[in-house]
């Protein structure tokens, strides 16, 4: 089971890996997953978990690594009270303004506030507080890692660094290069919360209070307590907080929130809506049929927020580097101080100096930050389309698919149907009569379609991927396709061959007649699909009968298809399909859900069943297929980012540690290739989010 912890306030990269490290040891712990920009700490945990003892003991190890982080279980964050912690800036500011006093008397004594190599012993005693108190957090940070035996990190590196310019007489640069350190972490900090920001802005979604009517009084109640069974209250301008049944009243709901579609739909009596809709016309009251946790509102707030969960192969990759990258560069930086001193001792004091320019360099930090806040803002900029990924693992292969496999009915075409024709009043009769026991969209259209009395059926079956079965004390009935009649030895002619959707009736062994429905293909589809079928392997997948399939696919561009498939003959019709990379499939029904759910990449229509939205990997929440071409290009531009970032820094960090091996830099140009660069690869990443278009 999946436990989300909040670690508030958690922004070094290699704290959060080495948190993740420690929490995978306990005993009730398989595994755990840090969500960088949303500050989310995912475990799985066995079934001796216990959040009572656990949140203390994470607590503890959280807090033995880094300072200042907030840890509370993710379901209690909306009753946390955050606080700030100011003790670092104090310290920080206080050291700024005795370090400015200490130059101020060089520069009484000296002629000149720069000159180290003559300073007055107040204004030397002045540098070394000021640097203690600058430094402050790094000190505490190193004392905590040398207690747990974590000797290289990168507070470590940044501590002994400047150290060594500070006992070199180097005191500006040396404090110089804290204080710069401080604000890009500072700076840092701000853009994950300014990309967490966006990301929620992107779709707002989140139910801030409900109207509970309690013994005819209503109550404003946080969301979170609503259970099932109470009746809410929702009043022009609301949003529908839960998912529920309308006990009372008609109105007209604005669904722009989940569908991007700005069109009204009017909802009366007995309609279930779904939360997160505005209600823009009168009062209804509402009886929830679920908790606030368990309602399609807090379902998506959930996927946007922890969709990194599934993490790529480039962000998992960065996490190894870093692991083993510092101890590295440590040990290189002691032997660029080691060696030239056997030689040259007389000159060590230099060599200390580039061995510290080289450790400021070498820190992670731009790689580790950005590449997980470029899927991140790439997972922000998709939402803010409509198009959710429940992971930056799928993100990133949704740049390697060149396969794709299509359900029809929903998917290509609009879902729905209306009749077209029917051989006679009895079959239409008894095949409303039953298929007013299912929801599907064919058998709606027959129900809507017929405007008698029903015939009082009991004991009605629906079989997947075949139709519906009534046992009556006379026999059967069956209301179906043709495999469901053949199924039960029904013979029959079809003598009439009409373009739709037919839809078989028997009764007691004996075939009665059909009804034909029909299907439009969304305008959409036309020219997405012969777009994407330039550049990727199309095949359409569907229980339709061939002449049905074959006029749909060659509407759409002479794509491939496979028709009359039952659930899992597409199943086995998918997993022929040959590729060199990825297959991606794309369906809606609840007979898609198994296909979505085993292919490397499900992709579910979201107006389609919970089902197959609970088991996709990406859910398009508009009935338009031309958002998976948007999809494919936010992929696209996430994977150019993320490869630009990893690029750029490692070309500048390694050119500035070939000059520092030289001794052509100082320390300003290092803070520069350490904080620089992390906060120049954090901008790109954001592109994302802001890029218009």
């Amino acid at each position: 089971m999946i436990k989300k912890v909040i670690m508030k306030n958690l922004i070094c990269s290699n704290c959060a890996g080495k948190i993740e490290r420690e929490l995978s040891e306990l005993d009730y712990i398989n595994s755990a997953s840090f969500n960088f920009p949303n500050q989310v700490m995912l475990i799985d945990a066995t079934d001796e978990y216990d959040e009572g003892t656990a949140i203390p003991e994470i607590k503890r190890i959280v807090d033995s690594i880094e300072e200042g982080v907030e840890t509370y279980p993710y379901d209690k964050r909306h009753l946390i009270q955050t606080k700030k912690s100011i003790e670092t800036y104090y310290t920080f500011f206080i050291g700024i303004v005795l370090f400015a006093i200490g130059m101020y008397i060089n520069y009484v004594f000296n002629g000149t506030a720069l000159d180290f190599d003559h300073n007055v012993l107040a204004a030397e005693i002045l540098f070394w507080i000021s640097y203690l108190l600058v430094a402050y957090k790094l000190i505490k940070k190193t004392i905590k890692g040398l207690k747990r035996k974590d000797f290289f990190n990168e507070n470590t590196l940044m501590l002994i660094a400047t150290f060594a310019a500070s006992f070199l007489g180097e005191h500006l640069e040396a404090v110089l290069v804290v204080i710069f350190y401080t604000i890009g972490e500072y700076l840092q900090h701000k853009a994950v919360e300014k990309s967490k920001q966006e990301v929620s802005g992107l779709m707002d979604l989140r139910v801030e209070y409900a109207n509970v009517l309690e013994n005819g009084k209503v109550v404003i109640k946080d969301p979170h307590s609503i259970k099932k069974g109470d009746t809410i209250v929702i009043k022009n301008g609301e949003k529908v907080p839960v998912d529920g049944t309308i006990i009372k009243g008609t109105t007209s709901l604005n669904t722009s929130a989940l569908t991007g579609e700005s069109k009204l739909s009017t909802v009366k009596l007995g309609d279930y809506i779904l939360s997160g809709n505005i209600n823009v016309g009168n009062v209804i009251h509402l009886k929830a049929s679920k908790e606030y946790s368990e309602s399609t509102i807090a379902k998506m707030i959930d996927l946007i927020e922890n969709s990194t969960h599934h993490k790529a192969k480039a962000e998992n990759f960065i996490t190894k580097f870093a692991r083993y990258y510092t101890p590295l560069v440590t040990l290189l930086a002691f032997l660029m101080f080691l060696i030239p001193s056997i030689f040259d001792w007389a000159n060590y004091q230099t060599y200390i100096y580039r061995a510290a320019i080289f450790l400021v360099i070498s820190c992670p930090c731009a790689l580790v930050l950005s590449v997980p806040l470029s899927y991140f803002a790439g997972i922000g900029a998709a939402a803010k389309r409509r198009i959710l990924f429940k992971g930056s693992s799928f993100l990133h292969m949704m740049t390697n698919v060149d396969t794709i496999a299509l359900d029809k009915t929903g998917t290509l075409t609009h879902g729905e149907f209306t009749v077209s024709d029917y051989t006679n009043k009895k079959a239409l009769k008894i095949a409303a009569s039953v298929e007013n026991f299912s929801t599907h969209p064919i058998a709606k259209s027959i129900v809507s379609f017929y405007d008698g009395e029903f015939i009082d059926y009991k004991n009605v079956e629906e079989i997947a991927g075949y139709g519906l079965v009534v046992d009556t004390v006379k026999g059967k009935i069956l209301v179906g396709n043709r495999k469901l009649l053949n199924k039960h030895n029904i013979k029959f002619k079809d003598k009439k061959v009409m373009s739709g959707s037919n839809v078989y009736v028997s009764e007691y062994g004996k075939y009665i007649g059909k009804i034909v429905v029909k299907d439009q293909i969304k305008n959409s589809a036309y020219n997405t699909i012969w777009r994407l079928s330039k550049k990727y392997k199309m095949t359409m997948l569907t229980g339709d009968n061939s002449v049905i399939a074959s006029e749909v696919a060659n509407n759409l561009g002479g794509i491939n298809f496979e028709s009359s498939l039952l659930p899992e003959e597409k199943i086995e019709k998918f997993a022929g399909l040959k590729t060199k990379k990825y297959k991606m499939f794309i369906g809606d029904g609840i007979n898609d859900a198994p296909l979505l759910k085993n292919a490397d990449i499900g992709v579910a229509m979201g107006n389609g069943s919970e089902l197959a939205i609970d088991v996709a990997d990406v859910i398009i929440m508009d009935e338009d297929i031309n958002l998976l071409e948007k999809a494919f290009k936010i992929a696209r531009k996430t994977k150019i980012i993320v490869y630009e970032n990893i690029i750029f820094s490692l070309a500048v960090k390694f050119l500035f540690l070939g000059l520092a091996g030289f001794g052509e830099t100082n320390m300003l140009m290092a803070i520069f290739a350490d904080v620089g660069i992390t906060l120049i690869a954090v901008l790109n990443s954001l592109r994302l989010i802001f890029r218009k278009g």
